[in-house]
């Protein structure tokens, strides 16, 4: 820190503000001049460690508060924003975006909360469209499975409280992973007096798994292979050992209803099973030798492929982070089952994938990673592999047991992964262009186009037919 020079200038203003303080009454508070205090605002002077430490114990704050600079996230955050059709063609450069970040912060923060909420009416929209509803008046209600999405992408897909109890849990314990299962069987009995038992798919028609919390039970259906059996009893042993910290992150964020509680408490369980299971630093650094070759971690680990790469989205520790990557589930018909985003690419809720996209294609050939370069309407590019995995079998009859996942991160990042190694990364016509779904897609002239988008007006000519019949 003494070689770096630290500006904070948008933060003071912020703190000196939220106190309702003038900049004399904060140099005053601090022994240094008005003048200084107006030097440091507007970034003309770096902050020095003597005065970072009295202005954290001036005013009773966390020093890594005032230092914590998310400006970068912001920055792609906001160029995505503008990039969006309904600003026209007037758009901020880099300089002008850099110069709002740094002199009008909380202008920049509320312009990026009003565009969200108009991607999230737009998203609403679509799922009122989708459900039939008639309602017109009135905000629809998130649906847990949005609040979910929320609750991690405001942490940027990573929870350092959740790493630190899977690091606990396992803590002096050298587990093979062969092992797993029966040590998992074994801590539940001893630490929760709570024995596991395998049955039948046939008894459990309508579960994978069931704590009978009275009878001191868990059932596992005989339809999760190793690996999710593994998983599961991690994920109740989380339950059980660390309720009440997935419960303190709930209350942080706000999340008061019983369903979107429930939803994300599950979530939060399945994320410290995964932590447990493939802890931060060796997962990274296996993550890194392998290239993020996913079917490699799998079996390195113990874990599905699912899993292993939903685990790499989370892979943002400060200080040490690996590739950025987003995640993404459907099934055969295009819904969205599970996303999950460690990148600025907008997963969208409602309304399938674009049919562009080979996350489709993967049903003709499952179990093969098929890779691609996609470009958004931003024009911001992406490098996406995509593959088929199983959905565990209940009992009774199964039409189709396959979901199809797809995993991306950002062009520059292409060279540090595996599958793209068969292409030249350079050459512009690798890239396909792609939108969200056909609904909040603004690209004209796509011959796959299925719907009108919601928020355009495409030109209709009846002297001329388009290449679908929503424009001509």
């Amino acid at each position: 820190m003494a070689s770096t020079k630290t500006f904070i200038g948008p933060r003071l203003r912020q703190l000196r503000r939220s106190r309702s303080e003038t900049q004399a009454d904060m140099a005053r508070a601090l022994g240094v001049s008005p003048s200084y205090i107006n030097l440091l605002e507007n970034n003309q002077r770096s902050l020095s460690i003597p005065l970072l430490v009295r202005l954290s114990d001036t005013y009773g704050i966390e020093w890594r508060n005032l230092l914590d600079d998310d400006t970068s996230s912001l920055l792609a955050d906001l160029r995505r924003a503008f990039q969006n059709p309904v600003f026209g063609d007037e758009k901020p450069d880099l300089q002008e975006l850099r110069s709002a970040l740094a002199h009008c912060p909380t202008l920049a923060a509320g312009l990026l909360r009003l565009h969200e909420s108009y991607e999230a009416l737009t998203e609403r929209f679509l799922a009122i469209s989708d459900s039939g509803s008639e309602e017109a008046e009135g905000a629809a209600p998130a649906s847990p499975e949005s609040v979910v999405h929320d609750l991690f992408r405001r942490h940027g897909n990573h929870f350092p409280k959740l790493e630190d109890a899977a690091e606990a849990f396992r803590a002096g314990d050298a587990i093979e992973t062969a092992e797993l299962y029966s040590y998992l069987k074994e801590r539940l009995l001893h630490a929760k007096g709570i024995h596991v038992r395998t049955v039948p798919a046939a008894e459990m028609p309508r579960s994978l798994r069931e704590y009978d919390e009275k009878r001191g039970l868990v059932l596992l259906s005989e339809g999760l292979d190793y690996q999710n059996k593994v998983f599961q009893l991690t994920h109740v042993a989380g339950m059980l050992e660390y309720g009440d910290t997935f419960d303190g992150i709930l209350a942080a964020a706000g999340i008061h209803d019983a369903r979107e509680q429930s939803r994300c408490r599950t979530e939060l369980a399945n994320y410290f099973a995964a932590a447990v299971l493939m802890p931060y630093a060796a997962f990274l650094n296996e993550a890194r030798t392998s290239r993020y070759d996913l079917d490699y971690l799998a079996s390195r680990f113990g874990v599905s492929f699912e899993q292993a790469g939903h685990r790499i989205t989370t892979m943002r520790r400060e200080g040490d982070r690996g590739v950025p990557f987003f995640f993404l589930r459907v099934d055969i018909a295009g819904n969205v089952t599970k996303r999950f985003n460690a990148t600025s690419f907008h997963l969208a809720e409602h309304g399938g994938a674009c049919p562009r996209w080979d996350i489709h294609q993967t049903f003709k050939t499952p179990g093969r990673v098929i890779p691609q370069f996609v470009e958004l309407p931003d024009g911001s590019r992406y490098f996406t592999f995509s593959r088929t995995v199983r959905r565990p079998a209940l009992g009774g009859p199964t039409q189709n047991v396959y979901l199809a996942v797809t995993l991306g991160c950002p062009i520059e990042y292409a060279q540090e992964v595996v599958y793209a190694v068969p292409f030249q990364l350079g050459d512009p016509g690798i890239v396909t262009p792609i939108g969200i779904n056909c609904r909040l897609c603004p690209r004209q002239h796509c011959a796959q186009r299925a719907h009108q988008p919601l928020h355009l007006k495409f030109p209709i000519d009846s002297r001329r037919r388009g290449p679908t019949r929503f424009e001509s």
